[in-house]
C-alpha cells in the first residue's frame, strides 16, 4: 500500500530519454508524458543510458541487434562498432547496486533498452523476427525477475499503466517488510492485506498463496521467497472486469448489515454497471471507500485494493 511511502521512498530506474534527456543517437530525446508529470511526482528516478555510460557520443552513428549465427551482439549496420561486452557489463554493473529499485520504465524498440519485440537483423542488414530484447535491459532483469518492467509506448495503455504503478508500490511495500525483518506474523499480515488485490487478478493463485502460507514444512526464507515469487507473478496477470466485479461483490457483503436497502441497491447497481462497461472502477470503489468511513471495518481498511498507490494518479478513472 502506498501511504506509508514518499517520493524520497520510491526508487524507479529509466531510460534516461524519457525524463527528456537528449542522449539518443540523433542528439533527441523521446519523453514520456506518463512519467515526466505524472508519475514524477511520487517517485524519484534513477536515470540511465547505456550508450552514452559506455562511452558513445552524442550524436553517434546507429547501433542494432544483429545475430550472428546463435550470438547476438550490438553494433552498427555494417557490423562495426561492436559495444555488446560494454553494454552488457554495464547492464551487470547497474544490476548489481540497482536492488533498491521499485520498478523500471525502459524505452521501447531500443538495441540497448528495450523490453521485448526489439528488431534483430541478419549480419547482411536483412531483418529479422522482432523477437529481440535489449542487452542491456536484459541484464537489469535477469538479476532482478520479480522487479516491475515496462516499456514506455506500453504505458499509453490505461490498464498496463495502472498494472505497472500497482506492482510498483507491491513491490515497494514488500521491500519495506523485507527491510523491517520478516516473520510468519508479519508475511501473514502482508498477505491479508493483498486479499482483494490478489483475487481481482487470479483467484487461483490467491488460494495457492494461502496454502503455501499455510504449510508447516517450509523455512520462513524460502516461504517468504516462492511467496512473494508468486504475487509478483499473479499481479502481472492483468485484473480483468469480471475479476474486479466478483472482487467488488465480495466487499460488498462486508456492509450488508450496516445499509440500508436504498443504500444496497445503490451498491449493488454501481457493481453491476461496471460489470457492463457502463462506468469506470473508480465510481463503485468511491461509494465502497465512502461507507468504509460511514461504517469502519479494520479488516477493510488495510486492503491494498482499496489504497494501491497515490489515488491523484488517478489510474483506475480511464476503465
Amino acid at each position: 500500500m502506498h501511504k506509508n511511502f514518499t517520493k524520497e521512498d520510491v526508487f524507479i530506474g529509466i531510460s534516461a530519454c524519457l525524463i527528456g534527456e537528449k542522449v539518443r543517437f540523433d542528439a533527441s530525446n523521446k519523453p514520456s508524458n506518463f512519467c515526466i508529470h505524472e508519475l514524477s511526482q511520487h517517485v524519484t528516478y534513477k536515470a540511465y543510458c547505456p550508450e552514452v555510460a559506455v562511452g558513445m557520443p552524442i550524436p553517434r552513428p546507429t547501433i542494432r541487434l544483429i545475430k550472428d549465427e546463435q550470438m547476438i551482439k550490438v553494433s552498427r549496420p555494417d557490423g562495426s562498432g561492436d559495444v555488446t561486452s560494454a553494454i552488457k557489463a554495464y547492464g551487470k554493473k547497474v544490476a548489481s547496486f540497482s536492488k533498491n529499485l521499485s520498478g523500471y520504465v525502459f524505452c521501447a524498440k531500443s538495441p540497448s533498452c528495450g523490453m521485448e519485440r526489439v528488431k534483430v537483423y541478419s549480419p547482411t542488414g536483412d531483418p529479422l523476427q522482432a523477437k529481440g530484447i535489449g542487452v542491456f535491459s536484459r541484464e537489469i532483469m535477469k538479476a532482478n525477475p520479480l522487479l516491475p518492467c515496462e516499456e514506455n509506448g506500453r504505458l499509453n495503455d490505461p490498464i498496463i499503466r495502472e498494472n505497472f504503478v500497482a506492482r510498483v508500490y507491491a513491490y515497494r511495500h514488500w521491500q519495506a517488510l523485507v527491510e523491517s525483518g520478516i516473520s510468519k506474523h508479519k508475511l501473514t499480515s502482508f498477505h491479508a492485506q493483498y486479499k482483494y488485490t490478489v483475487m481481482s487478478h487470479n483467484l487461483v493463485a490467491y488460494k495457492e498463496l494461502g496454502r503455501l502460507l499455510a504449510r508447516a514444512d517450509l523455512p520462513l526464507e524460502e516461504m517468504a521467497e516462492q511467496y512473494i515469487s508468486g504475487l509478483m507473478a499473479a499481479l502481472t496477470i492483468k485484473a480483468t472486469r469480471k475479476n474486479h466485479s466478483n472482487t467488488l461483490s465480495h466487499i460488498q457483503g462486508y456492509f450488508s448489515k450496516y445499509l440500508n436497502k436504498e443504500q444496497r441497491k445503490e451498491l449493488s447497481e454501481q457493481v453491476d454497471a461496471y460489470r457492463n462497461g457502463l462506468v469506470p472502477l473508480m465510481v463503485p470503489l468511491t461509494l465502497v471507500n465512502h461507507y468504509l468511513l460511514a461504517h469502519p471495518n479494520d479488516y477493510l481498511a488495510q486492503q491494498a485494493y482499496l489504497n494501491p498507490y497515490p489515488e491523484s494518479l488517478k489510474l483506475r478513472y480511464g476503465y
